[in-house]
């Protein structure tokens, strides 16, 4: 197409065109500028945490970073175990909505699912405390008789049983809808003849979905994990309700002791904090932005490679 042309074409466009095409150019910019403002927002006003003495934290902690390790491995680690949990159940459920469950069940079912996201972390936080936590306490007891000599289920048993690993299982039950979603609709995207041709060659339902669906879904499950896993690292009222943390590093997921995570360590010091504290606690957050963001980076890095083996991106 020459210049001319192009110039043409360009001049022909309706007036509605031209105001959508504007539209979500500066929608999409606008998305850039507030992250680019909270970024800069943050490491202006972290700037005096990073040259923080001894004397503007609480306990042993010497310098900033030692106070933000225990918060960034707590929130790594009961993240990690919460979609550890989370993502094999929602790509069962996914699964059963999308190619074996009846369409009135199915319709049903992907309802209650979607409803799940809209309860308050409130909600799920005080659902951990009164009914799980004292669930899992006998449960827990067995895993440290039974398998204490591996370290994270070594004793002492927590007897609240606000630990770490109840923390996952609500943060599990939190991403569960989203994660189940996502995957539930890249499944129902698979091309119908890749399907048809699997089964005509003879092979089963479950031999179908192994070769045709789960390959093409493969970048959607990874997307819908990096979203729920961005979830759960930001998490903040149902743990800070649900935990009882310490400012250590713990491996252990039974016991009294648990590392805290930044979002719930920011919810709960927030309103006492004053002076340089506002700024160590801003610093925190800089982190788990930047923990966040990398994060959502390395799934793009591993949807970039697999894309050529879906359509769905």
């Amino acid at each position: 197409m020459t210049t001319a042309a192009a110039t043409t074409i360009k001049a022909r466009q309706r007036p509605g065109d031209r105001i959508f095409s504007s539209a979500t150019v500066i929608s999409g910019s606008l998305i850039l500028a507030v992250l680019a403002a909270v970024a800069i927002f943050l490491l202006v006003e972290s700037l005096p945490a990073f040259v923080a003495g001894p004397a503007d934290f609480s306990g042993d902690v010497t310098n900033f970073w030692s106070y933000v390790g225990p918060l960034v491995f707590g929130t790594v680690y009961s993240a990690i175990l919460a979609l550890l949990m989370a993502v094999p159940i929602a790509i069962g459920i996914a699964l059963f909505i999308s190619h074996f469950a009846p369409r009135k069940l199915a319709q049903g079912l992907g309802y209650l699912i979607d409803l799940l996201a809209a309860v308050p972390s409130v909600v799920f936080g005080l659902w951990g405390i009164t009914v799980l936590a004292p669930l899992l306490q006998p449960f827990y007891t067995t895993l440290v008789d039974w398998f204490g000599w591996f370290l994270p289920f070594a004793g002492p048993v927590s007897g609240t049983g606000r630990t770490i690993l109840t923390v996952s299982v609500v943060l599990a039950v939190m991403i569960l809808p989203i994660v189940t979603a996502i995957c539930r609709e890249i499944f129902l995207q698979t091309p119908l003849l890749h399907e048809e041709a699997a089964l005509a060659l003879g092979a089963t339902r479950w031999e179908m979905i192994r070769m045709a669906v789960l390959p093409f879904g493969l970048p959607g499950i990874i997307s819908a994990s990096m979203l729920g896993l961005g979830r759960a690292l930001g998490e903040t009222m149902a743990v800070a309700m649900v935990l009882s943390p310490s400012p250590d590093v713990f491996f252990q997921l039974l016991t009294s002791q648990n590392s805290n995570t930044i979002a719930a360590n920011i919810a709960l010091n927030f309103p006492e904090a004053h002076g340089v504290g506002v700024n160590i606690l801003l610093a925190t957050g800089l982190v788990l932005f930047i923990v966040t963001l990398l994060v959502n980076m390395l799934a793009r890095v591993i949807i970039n490679s697999r894309k050529a083996f879906s359509g769905a991106n």
